[in-house]
């Protein structure tokens, strides 16, 4: 079994578009999960303001694989979603609006 891939989405949200955006997001995990493309991990959503500039969420999950972010780019009811999210966004300090880092887990603290 492949190991899970997380994923750290930031997502700039232009003012005005909060209400928006957290109802698309709120159908986001939902459908990879239901698709097969994420774990059963549920997501982590964060919301806070960005230099005093706007907001910003972050999204993080974890999906399936290294490949499953592949396959969700290939989904029509995933490229609806993102399609929105995208003209919900916008880019600020020189940043894209939205990003998608891709990480694994590390061990730093130990048993604590």
């Amino acid at each position: 079994m492949a190991a899970p891939v997380y994923v750290i989405c930031s997502y700039r949200v232009a003012n005005g578009n909060e209400s928006e955006f957290q109802k698309l997001l709120s159908r986001h995990w939902p459908l990879l999960r239901e698709l097969g493309l994420a774990t059963r991990k549920r997501p982590r959503h964060f919301r806070g303001e960005e230099q005093e500039r706007g907001p910003i969420f972050f999204e993080i999950f974890e999906w399936v694989d290294e490949d499953a972010h592949k396959l969700a780019s290939q989904h029509p009811d995933l490229m609806a979603i993102w399609e929105r999210m995208d003209k919900l966004c916008e880019a600020r300090h020189g940043r894209p609006n939205m990003e998608f880092p891709h990480a694994t887990e590390i061990e730093v603290l130990g048993n604590a």
